[in-house]
């Protein structure tokens, strides 16, 4: 019997070590992370508790504020444009916590002491909530939302010079007034309902434009260009064969130019043609190493720095894996196979050559205010890659201005805004028939202000990036650049909804 009873005794003493081993664990390594988490219901229902700070756009409009309610909670979130705005701004849900900028700035936007500005103030401190102004404009995103007329897609606007997001417009998204429910059914429903795929495999809650990847087709050219610009000079003035197809070595495929058409010639010939063909060629007598590492320059394998949380990283294959597969890498060099890209990450780079081959780092906050109007916090521009000299980007602007002048996106813009662009189409959607439709673009050509990349994935073999992505470009263009002069978004064209 006193056998059975030390047995006991040691197993109840091994739990109780175990029970405390798990609770100075808790207690010492994971206190910070619980404590911040948006799912703890401490931190979910605070913000209704007390009121948080608004979110502020650029132009003055408010897309989030907390107002007085009768009910369970004395405060409720409500969201102005509603789904408008919803994948940036997200949400503050007492059942589901923080989304979205909501989550990235809630130590601003939640209630906190603030410091004392008089001796009364230091004896009794007080707490207020700041205010994030961001630096996405509204009118932008209208006319991404009525150009993508109900299509899932993504648009991206950015100003080159500083990295500030213009406009961040994804389909499809969601209503989150449901989710601010202080009735957890209705709060529940709606989360099931925005985190279900739709048929195409996106949810509402996410962000296309910075979650999902897509092969970026030949908006990747641009890259290939710059690979040769860089390391490869020489290529710049090699005529490819004018040909329907490119033979790959160590395979029996035929990598054929888009609707079986001829193309070849040099660089400058192929760019604005869009040459599949020849752009294989070039990218195998490039190698893999350096288009490797053109793409890594650009951004490609590392995640964007923008105040968003989960944005990801667009894809480019390892040089070494390119080394050993000659077809993946003339099929990577047109932007296809394994290349995968984010609308942020394809703005990025079309921004980069805008900006005389410097990178800024992308952001949304522009600054944080406090009650009394200071500035608490205010966004300092920083550059994230340099992948060209500006002598380098200078030789690929007047490329992308030939494929406005007289190559795939000729017809689409008017003459007067001065664009550059490169369209993409890529035949590798979620099935057989369709394709990822891309266009990315910058103006003025010479001074740009604005860059723009559009995406529209899984449209019918026959749709192309000019004919899909085109129209919204032109659209988001003209807006942005008549919104930089003071003049209405809206009328610049008659080809483009309002």
């Amino acid at each position: 019997m006193s056998r059975r009873l030390r047995f006991l005794a040691s197993f109840i003493l091994f739990l109780f070590v175990v029970v405390a081993a798990q609770s100075a664990y808790i207690q010492f390594f994971q206190s910070q992370k619980l404590a911040s988490s948006p799912l703890n219901p401490r931190i979910s229902q605070a913000s209704t508790l007390y009121a948080r700070g608004e979110i502020v756009a650029a132009d003055g409009t408010i897309l989030a504020q907390s107002v007085p309610v009768k009910g369970p909670y004395p405060w409720q979130r409500i969201y102005p444009l509603g789904s408008l705005t919803s994948g940036v701004v997200g949400f503050s849900s007492p059942s589901y916590g923080v989304w979205g900028l909501e989550a990235q700035y809630d130590s601003f936007l939640s209630a906190h002491a603030q410091p004392p500005q008089s001796l009364a103030q230091l004896l009794a401190p007080s707490s207020s909530a700041d205010t994030l102004n961001l630096t996405i404009e509204p009118a932008l995103q209208t006319i991404a939302r009525n150009a993508l007329a109900g299509r899932d897609g993504a648009a991206v606007v950015l100003d080159p010079r500083n990295g500030a997001v213009l406009a961040m417009y994804s389909n499809p998204n969601y209503n989150p007034t449901p989710l601010v429910s202080s009735d957890f059914v209705v709060a529940a429903k709606a989360w099931k309902s925005y985190t279900t795929k739709n048929a195409n495999g996106f949810p509402p809650l996410g962000l296309m434009a910075t979650q999902q990847t897509f092969p970026p087709g030949s908006t990747f050219k641009v890259v290939t260009t710059a690979a040769a610009v860089i390391g490869r000079p020489d290529l710049l003035s090699k005529p490819y064969p004018v040909a329907k197809f490119a033979r790959l070595p160590g395979s029996n495929k035929l990598l054929y130019n888009s609707g079986g058409t001829k193309c070849g010639g040099t660089i400058a010939e192929m760019l604005p043609a869009s040459c599949d063909p020849g752009y294989a060629l070039l990218g195998m007598d490039l190698g893999g190493s350096l288009l490797a590492a053109t793409a890594n320059a650009f951004g490609f394998n590392d995640t964007p720095p923008l105040d968003l949380p989960g944005t990801v990283r667009s894809f480019f294959p390892d040089a070494s894996v390119l080394a050993s597969d000659i077809p993946q890498l003339a099929y990577s060099s047109i932007g296809q196979q394994n290349v995968r890209a984010t609308a942020l990450q394809d703005a990025l780079v079309a921004a980069s050559i805008a900006n005389g081959g410097v990178m800024m780092a992308p952001h949304l906050m522009s600054f944080i205010s406090s009650s009394d109007g200071s500035i608490v916090k205010r966004f300092k521009n920083s550059v994230w890659k340099n992948p060209l000299t500006q002598l380098q980007a200078s030789q690929i602007v007047p490329l992308m201005q030939n494929v406005v002048r007289f190559g795939t996106a000729s017809g689409i813009f008017l003459a007067k805004d001065d664009v550059a662009a490169k369209t993409g189409t890529a035949q590798t959607g979620n099935s057989a028939n369709n394709t990822d439709t891309w266009m990315i673009a910058f103006a003025p050509a010479l001074h740009p202000t604005i860059a723009v990349a559009v995406v529209v994935p899984f449209q019918s073999v026959s749709s192309f990036g000019s004919t899909i992505a085109g129209p919204i470009t032109k659209c988001l263009v003209e807006g942005a650049l008549a919104l930089q002069k003071g003049l209405p978004t809206h009328g610049t064209s008659t080809t483009c909804p309002h």
